[in-house]
């Protein structure tokens, strides 16, 4: 019941999907919606993904692949993690497609699929330079001709995990293009055993747009389907590779001005009695805190949000539920106001890499971060209508807008 959601503009994702596509072809795209769909709700932008043009979808864990095809889904999904023994039978039985890395993974997922598929598909993982999870160099032909030994198993994918791609410095792009280079190195060795997967894969967004020898086969991008990019190194290189082109974001953080009061200069709002208000000011409350996904630090760190089309500073301590923002001398902000947090109101624009910026973290934090209990709403899509905004709004201000 409370004004506060997040809309998510599918348009603007699909516009992203088909964009980045153009970028990376001839490779084909994958679209990773782990996370919820980096807290845009996975089955809502998983089915847009594939519909603009994806060949399949990215997940980290089981319980997140098997959600989406409880919900319909019915592309491909592949596992970024090898799953746990216990996940073998859930995981084939749903279809999804599992990375492998160990000897007692490889044997759990054989003897399932012997049990419940007869044949499942498999991609392979090695550690190039990530050293987080994956084949250790030395025992990727053992490993990949040992796939013989489970009937059950089919050899589709072989990858790696690119660990600078988004960075600018010359020992960074060093380093991408040793992780390239080993990689060809194990793909040969398995070519002189007769073994050549389908699918070789390294590029993450960052990879995918920077670093066009790692397109390979397939790219696997995450966080630039959602309007963001991993640095400013990355935006510059898709902004050379598709130059009457842009990613637009594709969720906005939105909600109301609950309360108005009037407050004396050298008054302190909020936990703490931070700072005083610099003049007499109206400071208005709003129905979002860091339970939420408003960093706590963000007030600290002289975060701004949007009232009236213009920037608005946090006036004192976020708190779990709620923020207070200073809305200046002038008074002219009222109860059912718009507070835009992330996402553009009039001119002016407050983007996730903003935040990330001001609170010293990455954009992919920011958007996860978003809680559960925020809606996330597809403005105009049947059934999508905020019914508890509306009501509320209504009461306090008369009829609302549409959202």
């Amino acid at each position: 019941m409370r004004p506060t959601v997040a809309l998510i503009d599918l348009d603007a994702f699909k516009a992203n999907v088909a964009l980045l596509g153009r970028v990376v072809a001839p490779a084909k795209l994958c679209a990773v919606v782990k996370a919820d769909g980096y807290g845009h709700r996975a089955r809502l932008v998983a089915g847009a993904a594939l519909a603009a043009g994806a060949v399949g979808l990215a997940v980290a864990i089981p319980e997140e692949g098997i959600e989406l095809r409880e919900a319909g889904v019915n592309g491909p999904i592949l596992l970024l993690s090898e799953p746990p023994a216990e996940a073998a039978e859930a995981t084939l039985e749903h279809r999804l497609t599992p990375t492998l890395y160990s000897e007692p993974g490889r044997s759990a997922f054989g003897d399932a699929a012997a049990r419940v598929v007869g044949t499942g598909s498999v991609h392979v993982k090695v550690d190039t330079g990530m050293h987080r999870v994956g084949l250790d160099p030395g025992e990727v032909v053992d490993f990949v001709i040992g796939l013989a030994d489970f009937p059950g198993l089919r050899l589709e994918g072989f990858w790696t995990h690119l660990a600078v791609a988004d960075g600018g410095a010359d020992e960074d792009r060093r380093y991408t293009e040793l992780q390239l280079s080993r990689l060809a190195g194990h793909l040969d060795d398995l070519a002189a055993r007769g073994v050549r997967p389908a699918v070789r894969h390294a590029a993450n967004s960052a990879g995918a747009i920077a670093h066009p020898a790692a397109r390979l086969d397939m790219v696997r991008t995450g966080i630039a389907l959602y309007g963001e990019l991993p640095s400013p190194e990355v935006a510059a290189a898709l902004e050379r590779a598709a130059p009457d082109a842009a990613l637009r974001p594709v969720l906005s953080l939105v909600s109301r001005v609950v309360a108005v009061r009037r407050l004396d200069v050298g008054e302190r709002p909020s936990y703490g009695r931070l700072r005083p208000l610099a003049t007499s000011s109206s400071v208005a409350t709003v129905p979002i805190g860091y339970a939420d996904g408003v960093p706590r630090r963000l007030f600290e760190a002289g975060g701004e949000v949007l009232i009236g089309g213009r920037r608005r500073p946090i006036a004192g301590a976020v708190t779990m539920d709620q923020i207070v923002v200073d809305c200046g001398p002038e008074g002219d902000v009222a109860v059912g106001d718009e507070v835009v947090l992330i996402g553009s109101q009039g001119d002016e624009r407050v983007g996730a890499s903003e935040w990330a910026r001001l609170v010293g973290t990455v954009p992919y934090e920011i958007l996860t971060g978003i809680g559960p209990r925020v809606p996330r709403v597809v403005p105009g899509a049947r059934g999508a209508t905020v019914r508890g905004w509306r009501h509320w709004l209504r009461a306090a201000t008369g009829p609302a807008p549409a959202p």
